[in-house]
């Protein structure tokens, strides 16, 4: 006897031998080998749910009951005289003769009621668990003897009587146990003597289950019979069956505070319960309600007591525990409603709470594990993600809203901005399993609180830019480079007045052309690419125009330096010259200074040589691009100066004096006075001072006297002096901004007409509809209006007489 759940018999397992050595020529060897459904539950009364059966080739049924050599035996029948005659002529040659049936021999008037006797005492024997006087092959024989003259039903009858009355004097046995735990070990033993009872019991019957009850649908099979009287007398019994769920509810929940329970035995009790098909409504419902009150209060508990990371590694805990609980000893019918209770009271009750408590600190502090927990549990809680989505959205929001929010963060902004940017990205992909709801959502958040403060985001982004892409960056390399620009532009992306970016973008390019400041040519181009790609060739046609510039006037150069080869005065004076197309370049204030004639007179050879080439076209000149490489003489020797064009004009006014006021200089060289001031600070106060203030100090004020310093030292041979730049003022960016926005008013009414001019007549809505649709950045509806307001007043539409919010196109 095996057993699947410890006490549970499992019938594929068992096998009884029913024959013997000396009757193997009457009945051949005959194995039974009992089987029951595999699930373990309660069998139907159809007659294809039979069980157990026997998995042999039972050749019995359908012939006559074999009566011969009978009258030796104890069953009062006698030997056919016929069958003895044949068995003498084993010589004799054989013939094969069919003859009419005689009619079967009749039984003794005691038969039935003997081998009934004879059967209820091996019955009994296997209850009482004794040996049994009596081979099984005899029982075997003397059912189907039965059976064969149609005392099956009494045969059925009588055995289910004897059945049931053995299980209804178990009952007694269950009212003597105080303990909840002695009284579970004794049902246990019971239900194991009951099903081995049932199995041999049926092993001696099978004709009778495999006959009479097979062709019965509506009997039980003796099996079946034996689960329904266990079920019956036993398992319904009310005090039975409440003690019994009551201590297995005590065995898991000490288990649950972490006692070492008897497994095995819980696994048997409820394999039993399952059995007889009392699983559900006697223990499941009862274990449901004891689990969602035991959770619930445990939830609210540790709540309170422990911070989110402990708290999350609990309920992982708890939902292992009860899924190897499901494993061990429980029905997989209880794991989704188990489980389901388990996550709703420690993770359903309380998604807001563990966020509201926990989510900052662990995205602040970047906890990967416990986040990618956190995802875990939330996404198996119904409507979990979406709660955890909100949270995270806002996580966003307001974080990045700290960045971009506080004008005392500019200088850092935006490496905040990419540093907050890749911990994000790392969490949605790593922690958040690259869900797509997820990563969309950090990205309208990064594009909310990125435009809440409207150009500033596109004004330092350029700014960043320019400070890697220009010379003397040695923080990366060209790859390094490469991946920063990358990250640079998804930045952006998300912002909305990418005009603002192009306009200090252009700036700065220039700058890094005009002084030669690049730290990389194909840089440069790359992020001209990147631009291109993502904004259109609209975008970048007036930078890629400065590059074109710059190439042309390389070429230029080349052509000038030939002229003036051929000149009958060359001049001492090295001229360079970009020439630059004024739509696409910055547009720069223009300054009248005074120039040594020499470089006057360079600047007309220049001219003529040029327009006579291009004549028709107009030059500019723009001393503030300027920049030059003087040579100068010290006590220590000669050196060579790289200077701007403002500190080259100071310079040479040393070369007719030894000494002058700010306000002569200002005379002589006609720089503006801010201008000025800057100039002479880089020369007189900076590191390298070619130039004696008096009074000594760091500022420039009015009656200050210069003089050249013939003591200047210096280890380099050529020296960069590099001009104080005036920190980009509020007026400069104001100057910036404001261009941007005049070229935005120029695109609106563009838009504005184009649209009109198309429509003919649209209502004020509509039109500010489309506009929106049109216009690739942020606008106001008041400036639209304003607009609109404009082009009323210029004839180019007029508002309808009747209807003030209809417009109709003036052509």
């Amino acid at each position: 006897f095996l057993s699947d759940r410890n006490f549970r018999p499992n019938p594929y397992m068992t096998a009884v031998r029913l024959g013997n050595a000396d009757d193997k020529q009457r009945f051949g060897d005959i194995y039974g080998v009992y089987s029951r459904p595999a699930c373990g539950r309660f069998p139907s009364k159809e007659k294809n749910n039979k069980s157990p059966d026997i998995m042999a080739e039972d050749t019995r049924q359908n012939k006559k009951a074999n009566f011969s050599g009978l009258a030796e035996h104890s069953n009062g029948m006698t030997k056919s005289p016929a069958s003895a005659a044949m068995a003498s002529k084993s010589g004799a040659s054989k013939k094969l003769v069919i003859k009419n049936f005689k009619d079967r021999p009749k039984l003794t008037e005691t038969y039935t009621e003997d081998t009934w006797l004879k059967l209820r005492d091996a019955v009994g024997a296997i209850q009482n668990s004794t040996s049994i006087k009596y081979n099984l092959e005899e029982l075997y024989q003397a059912v189907e003897n039965l059976c064969s003259y149609k005392v099956s039903p009494m045969l059925y009858k009588q055995l289910r009587q004897v059945c049931e009355d053995h299980v209804q004097a178990q009952i007694h046995q269950f009212r003597e146990y105080p303990s909840l735990l002695s009284f579970l070990k004794r049902m246990n033993r019971c239900w194991q003597d009951h099903c081995r009872q049932t199995i041999m019991i049926r092993s001696i019957f099978l004709f009778l289950d495999r006959t009479y009850v097979l062709q019965n649908s509506l009997l039980p099979s003796i099996w079946d019979t034996g689960l329904e009287l266990f079920r019956t007398h036993i398992v319904s019994d009310s005090m039975v069956q409440s003690r019994a769920v009551e201590g297995i509810l005590e065995q898991i929940e000490r288990e649950r505070n972490g006692e070492t329970v008897d497994r095995s035995l819980l696994r048997s009790l409820l394999g039993m319960l399952s059995d007889l098909q009392v699983y559900k409504e006697s223990f499941e419902q009862r274990f449901l309600v004891e689990t969602e009150r035991l959770y619930a209060a445990e939830g609210q508990r540790l709540m309170l007591e422990r911070d989110v990371p402990e708290y999350l590694h609990h309920v992982a805990r708890r939902l292992d525990e009860e899924n190897d609980r499901i494993i061990s000893y429980l029905d997989q019918s209880t794991q989704k409603p188990l489980i389901s209770t388990v996550e709703k009271q420690l993770l359903g009750e309380h998604m807001t709470a563990i966020l509201q408590k926990g989510l900052c600190t662990l995205l602040d502090e970047n906890r990967v594990t416990e986040l990618t927990l956190l995802y875990q549990l939330f996404s198996k809680v119904k409507g979990g993600l979406p709660v955890l989505l909100q949270f995270w959205r806002d996580y966003i929001k307001n974080f990045g809203g700290e960045i971009v929010g506080s004008p005392e963060k500019d200088k850092d902004m935006v490496q905040e901005l990419l540093d907050f940017k890749d911990k994000m990205d790392n969490v949605a992909h790593r922690c958040f399993q690259r869900n797509e709801t997820f990563i969309n959502a950090m990205k309208e958040a990064f594009e909310s609180f990125i435009n809440k403060r409207p150009n500033k985001p596109a004004e330092l982004i350029a700014k960043y830019v320019d400070s890697k892409l220009r010379a003397g960056n040695k923080e990366a390399t060209e790859e390094e480079l490469e991946r920063i620009l990358d990250k640079i532009m998804i930045i952006f992306r998300f912002i909305h007045g990418k005009d603002v970016f192009e306009a200090f973008y252009k700036k700065d390019l220039a700058k890094r052309l005009l002084v030669g400041k690049s730290a990389s040519v194909d840089a440069e181009k790359s992020m001209l690419s990147k631009l291109k790609h993502e904004c259109g060739a609209a975008f970048t046609s007036k930078l890629e125009g400065m590059f074109k510039d710059m190439e042309l006037s390389k070429d230029i150069m080349i052509q000038f330096k030939q002229y003036m080869q051929n000149q009958s005065e060359p001049s001492n004076i090295e001229l360079t010259v970009n020439i630059l197309t004024m739509g696409y370049w910055p547009t720069y204030t223009p300054m009248e200074v005074h120039l040594p004639a020499e470089m006057v007179k360079l600047q007309e050879v220049f001219k003529m040589f040029y327009l006579g080439k291009h004549s028709g076209r107009k030059l500019q000149w723009q001393p503030t691009l300027g920049h030059a490489v003087l040579k100068a003489e010290f006590k220590e020797g000669k050196k060579e100066l790289q200077v701007s064009l403002f500190q080259t004009l100071v310079l040479l006014m040393f070369n007719e004096g030894e000494e002058f006021t700010l306000e002569e200089i200002q005379t002589a060289t006609g720089i503006e006075d801010g201008e000025l001031r800057r100039t002479l600070q880089s020369l007189a106060c900076g590191k390298a001072r070619v130039l004696n203030k008096n009074p000594r100090g760091k500022d420039v004020e009015d009656g200050d006297r210069f003089n050249f310093n013939n003591d200047f030292k210096h280890k380099l041979f050529r020296i960069k002096i590099n001009q104080i730049q005036m920190k980009e003022t509020v007026e400069e960016q104001v100057s910036t901004t404001e261009r941007v926005f005049q070229d935005r008013q120029y695109q609106i009414d563009a838009a504005v007409v184009r649209i009109m001019k198309m429509r003919k007549t649209l209502s004020h809505n509509l039109l500010v509809s489309e506009l929106y649709n049109q216009l690739k950045f942020p606008v106001k509806p008041g400036d639209l209006k304003k607009r609109i307001e404009s082009l009323i007043d210029r004839d180019y539409m007029e508002r309808d007489k009747e209807s003030p919010n209809q417009y109709h196109y003036v052509a």
